[in-house]
């Protein structure tokens, strides 16, 4: 029987991953096709996207609402049920950025420059044309930085959570690639690697670079405006081309230099440039009446939610309303979610499922409120207190809505420093949302060698480029409302992968479950096969306090591998074929240590296969220690490696009778662990079924 190689958790990619073909041609090709469609003809580019529109938001208006719904219960759940307990990752993996980097990139992936861009605009709207009731009262007043908070709020971040966690847990946990297909495993198997794999895969690469494309034309049709306040550039489609351009250029610079390098000291800049932006309209503005608002708004925002999210404004529907707000955001985060899940996943791995999901409900969360309820309310203040001027400032917020932002700086002192600043930014903001994209639709239209790899840097740039494209043309035709209505279409038929993936989720977390009842089942049984004799044996405590003690070396590990934990290995494996098993060894060389590794694998049929590896790990030495005498800083571990990773504990020193007990011990728990899943699967049958039939079923 053939040996195979183990693969360990933590993998480094081997060489360079290559092109899915199928996905990348496809997607491609139809983005082209349109982007060609619109350049050449843009007037029945326009028509037919309104129309489709049109038609989306008469007959699927409600289900949007629902998804959204469904989404938040879903994540909510999963959070807070025993299955937060879950790593993204093996058991070992720790997080590979500290808090503040990793809150500064789930910030600058999942916003962007529309924050500053609907942020003014958008509460002055609701306020001077709400969905309901009268505009200018009290009421719409109090209601309009809400309705923005709402939009931006954690419905939005719990479409990103799904996909992230969906992602990292497959990948990182499950050891698939990662790609939106990969969620799709528990449900179609291996029929991922098919068909049904690049259809969801190519509708996640529309979906990204359409939602991308919109948030890239908000950003640079608002930067356009902000260099023609500071300098007194012209405000044309010309200078929006060469602002796209050199987004590109910056973009292209910093997605080749990675996610450890150029997008994370991006976002960090970015979330520091921004937080000093809103303490400065903070305390140079109405500080007691904004943090009055402030409170307030988040109360009517908690108490409002439930009724927000579920209404759909059935006796009165506001159409134009819906389809440039509430509709188009949750399209919109929707047609974002594989674009900033996929990057929250690279961002992720190590965190429990409860981190991750608290930590992308709360912590961008937090910064939109400050956000919104700071710059919202001056703007509020502004158009209710400033009379003649307060109402010019509406109409600009109202219908040039790229003007609002810069028109609100300038009611401010050092109005020039601050919209520099507000500038550079949005600047940041969209190049941040420019690499993540780049780098995640090369991913998704690669062949991954591993799952902490990346698409070929070429293929990055190329994306980079077809996402200024599209966002050029588009902006050409009709600007940002052919941008908000595409994107409209595009979030559609991806929002029903949605639900595929929350299914394909539930179940393989149900799995992870059954893995700790079966640990739990079988307890009793190992328990009592390690009772001690009937005349103990002195000598075993001392060699377990020896054990504890010792550190050995490169030399000493690779001797006990040899002569203890395979010998081990090969008993149990010839019991097993004795026994007309299908067991076969895992061996191998850990590349980074250069001391082997050994193991066996058990076919299990069509059930989950046995797996159970004996993997050295090397450790630094802890200050306590006093069974070293070699002077070395490191000492090497064997620790039990089954598919979720290091169970943590090191078997050095064990006896072969142990080691061979160890094995038993984990078999007989994964035994119990089918046996547990096989009764879940059985459904109850009519009386006059036979057990027999049942038997066979299961």
């Amino acid at each position: 029987m053939t040996s195979k190689t183990a693969e360990k958790p933590v993998a480094k990619p081997e060489r360079e991953s290559r092109v899915n073909p199928i996905v990348f041609f496809t997607s491609a090709g139809i983005i082209i096709a349109l982007t060609l469609w619109a350049w050449l003809a843009p007037g029945s580019a326009e028509t037919v996207i309104g129309a489709v529109v049109e038609w989306v938001a008469t007959y699927f208006g409600w289900y949007y609402f629902l998804t959204a719904a469904v989404i938040i219960g879903f994540i909510l759940f999963i959070g807070i049920s025993r299955y937060g307990k879950v790593k993204l990752g093996p058991e070992q993996s720790k997080p590979q950025f500290n808090i503040f980097t990793w809150a500064a990139m789930l910030f600058a992936a999942g916003i962007g420059t529309d924050l500053m861009f609907f942020s003014v605009s958008e509460p002055v709207t609701q306020y001077l044309a709400p969905p309901d009731g009268d505009g200018k009262s009290i009421e719409a007043a109090r209601q309009a930085v809400v309705w923005t908070l709402f939009h931006y709020g954690i419905t939005g971040w719990a479409m990103y959570a799904l996909m992230g966690m969906a992602l990292a847990y497959f990948a990182y946990r499950r050891n698939l690639p990662l790609s939106i297909r990969a969620a799709l495993y528990p449900i179609f198997g291996k029929r991922i690697w098919g068909p049904i794999g690049h259809s969801v895969d190519i509708a996640a690469v529309l979906g990204t670079i359409f939602g991308i494309a919109t948030s890239l034309g908000i950003g640079v049709v608002q930067l356009n405006f902000g260099l023609k306040f500071l300098f007194d550039l012209p405000q044309n489609v010309g200078m929006q081309a060469a602002l796209i351009g050199l987004a590109v250029v910056i973009a292209t610079i910093s997605t080749v230099s990675g996610v450890d390098k150029g997008i994370r000291r991006l976002s960090e800049i970015n979330v520091v440039l921004a937080l000093m932006l809103t303490m400065f309209i903070l305390f140079t503005g109405k500080t007691t009446f904004l943090l009055n608002s402030f409170v307030m708004n988040v109360g009517d925002y908690l108490t409002g939610f439930v009724h927000m999210t579920m209404n759909t404004f059935a006796f009165d529907h506001p159409d134009a309303w819906l389809n440039s707000w509430t509709l188009f955001f949750w399209a919109w985060w929707i047609a974002w979610a594989p674009f900033v899940g996929l990057f929250l996943a690279r961002i992720s791995r190590g965190r429990s499922i409860r981190q991750f999901v608290a930590g992308t409900m709360i912590i961008p969360f937090i910064y939109i409120l400050l956000w919104v309820c700071i710059f919202g309310n001056s703007a509020l203040d502004i158009v209710m207190n400033s009379g003649a001027s307060g109402a010019h400032f509406g109409q600009v917020a109202m219908n040039h809505p790229e003007k609002a932002f810069y028109s609100l700086l300038a009611d401010y002192p050092w109005a020039p420093a601050s919209a520099g600043v507000a500038t550079f930014t949005g600047l940041l903001f969209y190049v941040t949302s420019a690499d993540s994209g780049a780098l995640v639709m090369s991913n998704f239209t690669s062949y991954l060698k591993t799952s902490r790899a990346d698409g070929a840097k070429w293929l990055r740039v190329f994306w980079a480029v077809a996402t200024g494209l599209l966002t050029l043309v588009m902006l050409s035709i009709g600007g940002i409302t052919t941008l908000q209505n595409a994107t409209i279409i595009m979030g559609l038929p991806f929002s029903f992968v949605l639900y595929l993936i929350m299914l394909g989720l539930y179940k393989s977390l149900k799995g992870e479950g059954r893995h700790y009842d079966s640990v739990r089942a079988a307890l009793p049984g190992t328990l009592s096969s390690r009772t001690s004799p009937a005349k103990p044996d002195a000598k075993l405590w001392r060699r377990r306090l020896t054990r504890m003690m010792s550190y050995p070396g490169k030399k000493q590990t690779e001797r006990f591998m040899l002569e203890t934990c395979k010998p081990a290995v090969e008993e149990v494996l010839a019991e097993f074929r004795d026994q007309s098993t299908d067991a076969a060894p895992i061996n191998g060389t850990d590349p980074e240590s250069g001391l082997s590794f050994t193991g066996l694998s058990v076919n299990m049929g069509d059930a989950e296969a046995f797996t159970y590896t004996y993997w050295p790990v090397e450790c630094p030495i802890p200050e306590f220690a006093t069974g070293s005498a070699r002077g070395d800083d490191v000492y090497y571990r064997i620790e039990v490696y089954i598919p979720e990773g290091t169970q943590g504990y090191n078997v050095q020193g064990y006896s072969k009778e142990q080691l061979i007990s160890d094995i038993l011990d984990y078999y007989e728990r994964h035994l119990t662990y089918l046996r547990i899943t096989s009764e879940d699967s059985i459904v109850a049958d009519p009386p006059e079924t036979d057990t027999a039939d049942v038997v066979a079923e299961s």
